[in-house]
């Protein structure tokens, strides 16, 4: 069982409650396997700690872009505390280390290990926020998501892939893509969609999302990869 003092004494929070740290970690599967003696799963806390992702970030970037258009801090934003980010943040935190997971998903180590990572990443600053405080969960954020700030703009990490692509296959093929929804998977709280971008009737890749917005943009970023348009 793992250790939850060591990831507190790592990040520098301690717990009035440890159970609800316990909590953030717990994914719904392991609870089917696990039923007696457990306090929850982790989704109404990912529900939350989203909720103050969007509000600690979307004030950092309104203070230090104030000549940025709305459109530009919500593309920041966007890429910021997109699943790809914050999974990878989870992971520089060890975050894997702690997870309870059923045994069929704790060998699952491809893109639906990332989506779990990312929400649990939520749900502890929903865990800290409840137990902590909006300025400890601030802080967890401004320490762990914030560095990668300056990356993303200067790299131009938070361009819209969708309209990239668009305008590249205008211009390379004389084709406007399109995007048609694979599969849907998931409760209706917390559903994933697989959607595939297409030049005509080629289909030219597919992405995952928790949104269909989301899997659209991966679907794109993955297509101008694989047409080498990037």
């Amino acid at each position: 069982m793992a250790d939850f003092s060591t990831f507190e004494e790592q990040n520098g929070v301690v717990f009035k409650n440890k159970a609800l740290l316990r909590q953030a970690f717990t994914h719904r599967s392991y609870i089917n396997e696990n039923k007696s003696g457990i306090l929850g799963h982790n989704e109404r806390l990912e529900f939350l700690g989203d909720a103050v992702l969007e509000l600690v970030v979307t004030k950092y970037l309104y203070s230090i872009y104030p000549d940025k258009t709305e459109g530009e801090l919500t593309s920041f934003r966007s890429a910021l505390v997109n699943t790809n980010t914050i999974s990878g943040v989870a992971s520089n935190l060890h975050m894997d280390d702690y997870l309870l997971l059923s045994r069929g998903e704790a060998k699952d180590t491809g893109r639906a290990r990332q989506y779990i990572l990312a929400n649990t990443f939520e749900a502890v600053i929903g865990a800290i926020y409840l137990d902590q405080g909006y300025d400890m969960a601030e802080h967890f954020i401004e320490k762990n998501l914030f560095p990668l700030r300056e990356e993303i703009v200067e790299k131009g990490l938070w361009q819209d892939s969708k309209s990239l692509f668009q305008e590249k296959a205008q211009d390379i093929a004389s084709v406007t893509p399109t995007y048609k929804t694979v599969k849907e998977s998931g409760p209706d709280h917390d559903k994933f969609f697989t959607v595939a971008v297409l030049l005509g009737s080629e289909t030219v890749a597919e992405g995952k999302g928790r949104s269909k917005q989301e899997a659209e943009q991966e679907a794109a970023r993955r297509g101008l990869e694989e047409k080498g348009w990037n």
